[in-house]
């Protein structure tokens, strides 16, 4: 499909069950066929969402490296960053599929960033500084959404990892590597919404 996804579609197509979470192909929770069977919507639309947040880091990630202007060291953690996305997005796209639903790929997506995004290292910082604080809030959010529980400890490894790549790239780009004690979380509508930004 190369119709765009919308919010409203991330958010509520149907589905019938749900998997355990797999962080880099390893199982977070039990897979349990009963307990997978009860998962519940929202946590779908969770899972949803999380696949549309990894998608739009690849992809950024992606132009970002293609664009050759960042220095050796920032390339080499923009290349490290984007193999994180890849693993997250097996991770997230796994509670679908396991669940009978298609997760959606790269090419379900069409995104588009403002003009001159990829153009210095400065600019694609100040970018992947904007996505991983909206990525990192998406996952917080789902941490607190989430009802099935074997599904936290995976989720919230990856708001972990979000949480680094913030960070480096904030202080990479004269910023504080860290501040807040507690960094806010998204609803699933802020989420999607700050996202919707990334589409066209």
């Amino acid at each position: 499909m190369d119709a765009l996804i919308t919010r409203a579609q991330l958010i509520s197509r149907g589905a019938k069950g749900g998997a355990a979470l797999a962080v880099a192909g390893m199982a977070i929770g039990p897979l349990v066929e009963n307990a997978a069977a009860a998962l519940p919507t929202m946590d779908l639309a969770y899972a949803r969402l999380l696949v549309g947040a990894e998608l739009l880091a690849s992809d950024f990630y992606t132009q970002a490296i293609n664009a050759a202007n960042t220095g050796r060291v920032v390339t080499k953690y923009l290349k490290r960053a984007y193999a994180n996305e890849q693993e997250h997005y097996q991770s997230v796209a796994g509670i679908l599929s396991g669940a009978g639903v298609t997760p959606a790929v790269s090419t379900d997506i069409t995104f588009s960033y403002p003009a001159g995004s990829f153009d210095t290292q400065k600019s694609i910082l100040a970018l992947a500084n904007t996505l991983e604080t909206t990525i990192l809030g998406t996952y917080l959010g789902a941490v607190g959404g989430i009802q099935t529980t074997t599904l936290l400890q995976g989720i919230a490894q990856i708001a972990s990892c979000e949480a680094q790549h913030l960070s480096y790239f904030t202080s990479v780009s004269g910023g504080k590597a860290f501040d807040l004690s507690f960094p806010p979380a998204l609803t699933i509508d802020q989420a999607s919404d700050a996202m919707s930004a990334y589409t066209s």
